[in-house]
């Protein structure tokens, strides 16, 4: 399935311009593998909304690793999200993986999905602008998983009194992949402490 989905990638995201046109050679390194080793955070039979999805990372990624998630993804452009509904379709994964056009959260999330026990993103903003879109789709004691690259701590620093101001139970930065990634794919992880966000 993930060759498949690589395949599409290939053939239809990098054309369409989801992707950059120099990214075909880095596909599994720098798309596939990165995203995929955040299945070490989520529990099974999980409901994951992606937020910024894109061309599917690391939503629909995480999806075919792990048939027993319910995933969302949701992206608010109009290519991307025709790009992942196709993709969903022809990958055979339309009963639990649901696309939703929109931006988080002012997109109405289906009740079955939010608010979620993990929320992911990927090269969507910066982590204190994130948040804000973020935490209100993500259930109390669930977690939010952005991806990061090196600057990880800065980004995390500087959004310290927004997660506060949120009330965000804790946060800390992971390692995914160690021993299998070089470099292994950084995690800010946050985890939400009530239910309702104003």
């Amino acid at each position: 399935m993930l060759q498949r989905f690589a395949d599409l990638l290939v053939d239809r995201a990098i054309p369409g311009g989801l992707l950059g046109p120099r990214e075909a050679s880095t596909i599994w390194d720098r798309h596939l593998l990165n995203c995929a080793v955040l299945t070490e955070l989520i529990p099974a039979g999980s409901v994951l909304i992606d937020v910024g999805s894109g061309a599917g990372l690391p939503g629909l990624v995480l999806a075919l690793i792990d048939p027993t998630l319910r995933v969302a993804l949701v992206e608010p452009m109009a290519r991307r999200a025709d790009f992942l509904s196709a993709a969903v379709n022809e990958l055979g994964c339309p009963d639990r993986v649901d696309v939703i056009r929109g931006r988080v959260p002012e997109v109405l999330v289906d009740p079955g999905l939010a608010p979620a026990a993990v929320v992911t993103a990927r090269a969507v903003a910066p982590l204190e602008r994130l948040v804000r879109l973020a935490l209100p789709t993500v259930a109390a004691g669930g977690r939010l998983l952005a991806i990061k690259g090196a600057g990880a701590s800065g980004e995390l620093a500087t959004a310290r009194a927004t997660l506060r101001e949120l009330g965000a139970q804790g946060w800390s930065i992971l390692s995914c992949g160690r021993g299998r990634l070089n470099p292994p794919t950084t995690v800010i992880e946050i985890v939400a402490s009530r239910p309702d966000w104003e």
